[in-house]
């Protein structure tokens, strides 16, 4: 019931509340992003893999060169350094630029908590979360891997951790997750920006 009906009511109205009151920080972040970069778009869109593996586009606040590779995962990247902008960087850090899903929540293409959608190349990720599935739930701002490691966390690991919430909906887990996203949020826990190579991260 919480899963189905529940879970994707009490996502829109908080999604509805979340927009409402944070209106004034998507305007002072599409200002300053027209001001330091006035030919650059303000949103960045990319087809992400969502529930059941059904691709959509995934919003969020650009915080890269407009010439940077397109459709490449930024840990894929050598120099991804060299294609964030000082701006994306507090971004990024701060989590700000992933504030447009909140549209994506509305469309109901994705929740507040669930694993995080990924581009469609990453398939060794995708293959092992339908293996185990963690597919069959709608991706997430935030999840059980953001706050178990998050960049840290190499495919099979986050494939499991993924699993494990896919498998555990229920509201008390998924109000413990937010919780816990806040201080990882503060903290900037688990990011790491360019190429890496993960295998494991135990949790």
């Amino acid at each position: 019931m919480y899963q189905n009906y529940i879970k994707n009511i009490l996502d829109r109205i908080f999604a509805l509340i979340v927009l409402i009151i944070l209106s004034p920080i998507y305007i002072i972040i599409a200002l300053i992003s027209k001001i330091i970069e006035p030919k650059g778009k303000v949103i960045f869109s990319q087809y992400r893999s969502g529930k059941d593996r059904k691709p959509f586009m995934c919003y969020k606040f650009r915080s890269m060169t407009m010439d940077a590779p397109k459709n490449e995962s930024t840990y894929e990247l050598k120099n991804a350094h060299n294609y964030i902008t000082p701006f994306g960087s507090f971004l990024r850090r701060t989590s700000l630029d992933e504030l447009p899903q909140i549209f994506n929540i509305l469309k109901g293409d994705m929740s507040f908590v669930g694993p995080r959608p990924v581009i469609l190349k990453e398939t060794k990720l995708l293959d092992l979360r339908e293996e185990k599935g963690a597919c069959k739930v709608k991706p997430g701002i935030t999840g059980l891997s953001q706050i178990s490691g998050r960049d840290n966390l190499g495919p099979r690991k986050k494939a499991e951790t993924d699993a494990i919430y896919a498998n555990n909906v229920c509201f008390r887990n998924d109000l413990k997750i937010i919780l816990l996203t806040i201080p990882n949020v503060l903290f900037s826990k688990g990011i790491t920006e360019g190429e890496q190579d993960i295998d494991d991260f135990e949790i």
